[in-house]
């Protein structure tokens, strides 16, 4: 059994008790998530499934979609509701003031990840030091804002926002929340989380647990995605000996390479509407091979040739 199921992961679980979930269900071990997700986030988890393991990579480097709120006057020491309140004051705070902050908060962006995540420093998760007391210098990193805007506004002593938000991998929408209340002087955090998409795979067409059992105790594997489902790539086709020297790594000459039409030129040009955060591997040259409609691994283009960057069995 193998291919990608859009999964949507209830609050409570973590991203590895899915897996482990999965597992059990399915009655094999090849399974990994591309993302993890808080305990107490649900959402869309895609998870990959025997030789899908191999492009949870690809998928990960995909743009993800959420529904956030924040509460704004109090903070946390985890920059979520489940942390320990460490700040709280009674702000007065408008809609128009939210709305002013927001646009500099679009584009390519700065944050420091928070002490509670699972970001590694001298071998150990930052959460790991964070549950000793210990707080440690945290580099900067960069990421992307595609869309913040606001969907709905609550007064009150601790007002709170409704954010939609789309971003690149890497992107704590924790963070977000948390710099948010400090650029407009009065701490926030974020109070509740959903993702709504994650690369191509969307809310409204994931499978919950449940469903996932039912379907399994009646033969049912219609939730199961092929591989090529979750890779924005451009494809290519090798046909029968070439097929077989990709599989052995041996590359082959572009004369020889059959490309669809739709994407000849899809490794140099940006498609209308396709966020940056895809074209990542589009710009080093990566492409699906495929021989019919069966995926065999994943090609680069090295001046003239194809070569095997990933092949499957």
């Amino acid at each position: 059994m193998e291919g990608i199921i859009n999964v949507l992961k209830p609050p409570g679980m973590t991203s590895s008790d899915v897996v482990v979930w999965i597992r059990r269900a399915l009655k094999t071990k090849k399974v990994g998530h591309t993302g993890t997700l808080d305990p107490g986030v649900t959402g869309v988890l895609p998870i990959c499934v025997g030789k899908g393991t191999r492009l949870a990579e690809y998928i990960t480097e995909q743009g993800k979609a959420y529904i956030a709120e924040v509460t704004f006057g109090v903070t946390t020491d985890t920059q979520d509701s489940y942390g320990k309140v460490i700040h709280e004051t009674l702000p007065r705070l408008k809609q128009k003031d939210l709305e002013g902050v927001l646009p500099n908060f679009m584009g390519k962006i700065s944050q420091i990840p928070p002490m509670y995540s699972a970001v590694r420093k001298e071998g150990k998760h930052l959460y790991e030091y964070a549950r000793q007391g210990i707080s440690i210098e945290r580099p900067s990193r960069e990421v992307s804002i595609y869309r913040l805007s606001l969907e709905e506004w609550f007064d009150g002593e601790l007002p709170k926002a409704i954010l939609d938000i789309e971003c690149s991998k890497g992107t704590y929408i924790r963070t977000l929340c948390h710099d948010l209340g400090k650029a407009l002087d009065c701490g926030a955090h974020m109070s509740y989380l959903v993702r709504v998409r994650s690369g191509p795979f969307k809310i409204a067409e994931s499978w919950t647990l449940e469903e996932i059992d039912e379907a399994v105790q009646n033969g049912n594997n219609s939730f199961m995605l092929p591989l090529t489902a979750g890779i924005d790539l451009p494809r290519v086709f090798l046909a029968g000996p070439r097929a077989k020297a990709f599989r052995h790594g041996l590359p082959t000459k572009r004369a020889q390479v059959e490309t669809p039409p739709t994407e000849r030129n899809s490794c140099s040009e940006t498609k209308p509407g396709l966020q940056t955060s895809n074209l990542e591997h589009r710009a080093s040259r990566f492409v699906q091979v495929m021989e019919n409609e069966e995926l065999i691994g994943i090609g680069v283009w090295r001046e003239e040739s194809l070569y095997p960057h990933k092949v499957f069995g």
